[in-house]
């Protein structure tokens, strides 16, 4: 008996493998358009704001990036092939999400025109073209075969 084997449930993992990859792109997808919402919501914070311009992180999109990151994991448990480019993609939508905040913090503070968040759309972009690769494979899958 493995010490960590009842750390992660690996039965209802195995058992719902088929299902994980469409939970990663609606969750991609899920995550682009919370991401859009937020950067909304930031112009609209640091427009209203005072002297001490403080924007604050928007709940949905946080919550969309951890579901994101724990659903990429998951996915790395039942294929680990697919999961493990899925799972550096997401980790890199959550570093430039993460990065990308602090710019706006700082370009509130200095009163400087808000940016859309191009590096974090672009990572999701190349999330969403592989999470969309990985779900819906089964559409060019004959003439996927027929070339390779």
């Amino acid at each position: 008996m493995q010490p960590l084997q009842f750390l992660v449930p690996l039965d209802p993992l195995v058992a719902a493998a088929s299902v994980i990859p469409f939970v990663v792109l609606v969750l991609v997808l899920a995550n682009m358009v919370t991401r859009l919402l937020a950067h909304r919501k930031h112009v609209e914070q640091a427009e209203d704001a005072e002297d001490d311009a403080e924007i604050e992180r928007y709940t949905p999109h946080s919550v969309t990036t951890v579901l994101l990151v724990l659903a990429s994991f998951a996915f790395l448990v039942v294929a680990p092939h697919g999961g493990m480019v899925m799972s550096v993609l997401v980790l890199g939508v959550f570093l430039a999400d993460f990065f990308e905040f602090e710019a706006r913090r700082v370009e509130a503070r200095n009163e400087m025109q808000m940016e859309r968040p191009k590096a974090a759309l672009t990572a999701s972009l190349v999330a969403l073209l592989y999470a969309g690769f990985q779900s819906l494979f089964f559409i060019i899958e004959p003439i996927w075969t027929a070339i390779v």
